[in-house]
Formats: structure tokens, sequence, C-alpha cells
């Protein structure tokens, strides 16, 4: 049986992946044209800037596991035994969908501004590598706390 908080839910879903994945794919794109540049010149780099690369990706990764964690908790896997919930309930879950959906959203593009910043460290100092992650990981602590308050908030919604 669809409800109105079923549909909610599968809003929230669809929240929690499509802002963090678009966010990350856009930064991941960003910080490929930084390093595709250093690579060019120095082919030796491949691997420190590649790591800077796929830092801004972590956000859409976060959010698809938030709306995984929705979708087990509504048992959209298993259709025999799919949950329909009340309007309360799909509330809840559009609104613990928006940490990591809002915050993953920004914090993917400012570590990607971070990262592709690094890329540059690294091609002019390339043994202040260890340095350079460290700009971009400050910026991904907080996407790990939207996403952990995410999940933390959609476990404690109560399914009777």
């Amino acid at each position: 049986m669809i409800t109105l908080g079923s549909i909610l839910a599968f809003l929230a879903i669809g929240l929690a992946v499509i802002f963090p994945g678009i966010a990350s794919a856009k930064g991941v794109g960003l910080v490929g044209q930084s390093a595709a540049g250093v690579v060019t010149e120095d082919p030796d780099r491949f691997g420190q800037v590649l790591l800077l690369q796929a830092l801004p990706g972590t956000q859409g990764i976060y959010g698809l596991l938030t709306g995984f964690m929705i979708m087990m908790k509504i048992n959209v896997f298993n259709p025999a035994h799919f949950v329909p919930l009340t309007t309360s309930q799909g509330v809840m879950f559009l609104l613990a969908a928006l940490p990591v959906a809002v915050v993953g959203f920004l914090s993917a593009i400012y570590q990607a501004l971070a990262s592709a910043s690094s890329v540059l460290l690294v091609a002019k100092r390339p043994e202040e590598v260890g340095k350079a992650l460290t700009f971009p990981a400050m910026v991904e602590t907080y996407a790990v706390l939207s996403f952990l308050a995410s999940l933390l908030l959609i476990n404690g919604i109560p399914m009777r």
C-alpha cells in the first residue's frame, strides 16, 4: 500500500542520493582537470593527485549509503514486507536525510576546491603530499558528521 509517508520516504532516498552524488561528480571532475595538468607535466605524480581527486567523491558514497539505510528500514528490497508509512514517519525520513543531502552537497564542492588547490601544491612541492591531503581531509570531517547524523536519525525513527 502506497501512502503519503511512503512517498516522502522515497523522496528522502532521492535527496540523500542525488544531491551529494551531483556535487561529488562535479567535484571529482573539477579536481580531475587540475590533476590532468599536473600529470601532463610529471606523470610520476599520478598516484598522489588521484587520491586528491577521489576525496570529493566520498560524499556521494555517504548519500548512497544513507539512501540504502532508508530502503532497508522500510523493506524496499522485500516487497512482501514493505512497511506502509504514516505521514509523520515519512516526514521524519525526509528530515533525517537532510543532513547528508545538504552538507554532502556543499562539502563535496568545497572539498573539491581544497583538493584542486592541493593538486597545485603537489605540482610545486611533491614532497608535501601529506600536507596537501590534510586540507581537503578537514572538509571531509563535516561530511562524515552529517552522514553520522542522518544515520542516527534514521535509526531512531519508530517503525510500528
